[in-house]
């Protein structure tokens, strides 16, 4: 929640910072909404903490709403030239922006990390029983060579591709380990849970034990954390997903697995128990799966980091342009949304994996801040720049009552649209069922 509330102060601060460029009287910058706790005056602005600090703050200029008494200000907002108006809006976007690019050049130039791929292409690595891929003739060891048309598709394009195509077919070229290639179609079926496409195959890679808990089954047979698992029931083991298959459908029964160690080949066998612990009630031995990435962590020059922060944040705004896209279409459902209560598990998350990995998240939620608050929607200030577009080519000011209008409606829609994400992060954090 706290990081939600920086995050929107600084979006806040933009708007002020562009509002005293051009002489807008501003009356009250707050930290914070509600009835105020404690500040001081300096000038004509009133700075506050407010009693919610932990929601962000707002700016309050002179004669911005519509019917403001201070509206025939010769400093108030909309006394001032529209194309001031308009760089007044976009202050607050620009400003989430500037931090999104800041946020990962300071990173980069501390610690850069790549993925190197070391099985270059899109290889499958696991295909879920009676799922889409496996009705379709998915097999593992297959890679996709065409995916609706694109050749040699990332496994990034696989997903967003899966997400968005709930009930709509995927046309896939894939070729299979002996050279031949072959056709065909995979319709992605919805999760209901996330609200996601999902065809039921995993990529293929390596894969390493996580966190080991410490009395469990894997722990007791001396498997450790970053042991790289070869086999499990002597089925070969390339996905994650398909680890978990093999222990869950061990149906109690001792499972042998080989693994390396240091470079070392071993093997244990390892007696699963029923437990409920972590979620639904299923087999385990204790222990977490990841894929085991090829990492090469390095640092960068300023030039070079600044040039990468831009190209990653470049490439994150269109998935996140992608996705709502995808949801007006109904491609994708809405419940992959995530409100304030997802945004703060996740920062959680992100902060239990260290400051690299949090300040990585700061910087995706600073820019999804600035592309949310530039759709154009009444009362975001997307909206305000297309009601100020409007205005620059009828050249002249909308009615007060439009305005009013307009205000009332985005109102309406933005308190409905908290309630539901709302809503939806409590369903995601209920167990299923």
């Amino acid at each position: 929640m706290i990081l939600i509330g920086v995050m929107i102060l600084i979006h806040e601060l933009g708007h002020f910072w562009a509002a005293r460029f051009f002489d807008v009287r501003v009356d009250t910058f707050s930290f914070g909404f509600g009835p105020r706790l404690f500040g001081f005056r300096r000038g004509e602005t009133d700075y506050r903490v407010s009693l919610v600090f932990f929601l962000g703050g707002f700016v309050k200029m002179a004669g911005e709403l519509p019917g403001d008494e201070s509206a025939s200000d010769p400093r108030g907002f909309q006394a001032k030239p529209r194309w001031q108006r308009l760089i007044i809006v976009l202050g607050g976007p620009l400003m989430n922006v500037v931090l999104a690019v800041a946020l990962l050049t300071g990173l980069y130039m501390v610690k850069y990390q790549k993925v190197v791929d070391a099985d270059s292409g899109t290889v499958i690595g696991s295909v879920a029983a009676n799922t889409p891929a496996a009705r379709a003739g998915v097999q593992e060891g297959d890679r996709i060579v065409r995916l609706d048309g694109k050749r040699n598709p990332t496994w990034d394009d696989v997903i967003l591709k899966e997400v968005e195509s709930a009930a709509r077919p995927m046309r896939l070229t894939l070729q299979r380990p002996n050279g031949s290639q072959f056709d065909t179609t995979v319709t992605p079926t919805l999760d209901e849970r996330s609200g996601a496409g999902t065809a039921g195959w995993s990529e293929k890679g390596e894969v390493q034990l996580g966190p080991v808990t410490a009395g469990m089954p894997a722990q007791k047979v001396g498997l450790q954390q970053g042991d790289l698992i070869v086999s499990a029931a002597g089925h070969p083991i390339h996905a994650t997903v398909r680890f978990h298959e093999v222990i869950r459908g061990s149906a109690g029964k001792p499972v042998a697995i080989e693994f390396q160690r240091n470079g070392k080949p071993m093997q244990v066998t390892v007696q699963p128990v029923w437990s409920g612990a972590d979620g639904p009630a299923r087999w385990v031995i204790g222990a977490y799966v990841e894929p085991k990435l090829n990492i090469v962590t390095s640092r960068l020059s300023l030039p070079s980091a600044l040039s990468e922060s831009v190209q990653e944040n470049v490439r994150s705004a269109g998935l996140i342009f992608q996705v709502l896209e995808g949801v007006v279409e109904r491609r994708i459902s809405a419940k992959l949304l995530s409100g304030p209560v997802g945004i703060a598990q996740m920062s959680g998350q992100a902060a239990k994996q260290g400051p690299s990995a949090f300040i990585a998240f700061m910087s995706m939620v600073s820019l999804n801040l600035a592309v949310i608050n530039l759709m154009p929607l009444p009362i975001l200030d997307g909206g305000s720049v297309v009601m100020l577009l409007i205005e620059m080519v009828m050249r002249r000011d909308l009615s007060i009552s439009v305005k009013e209008a307009v205000f009332k409606v985005g109102f309406v829609f933005i308190m409905m649209l908290v309630a539901f994400v709302l809503y939806n992060d409590i369903t995601k954090i209920l167990p299923a069922g």
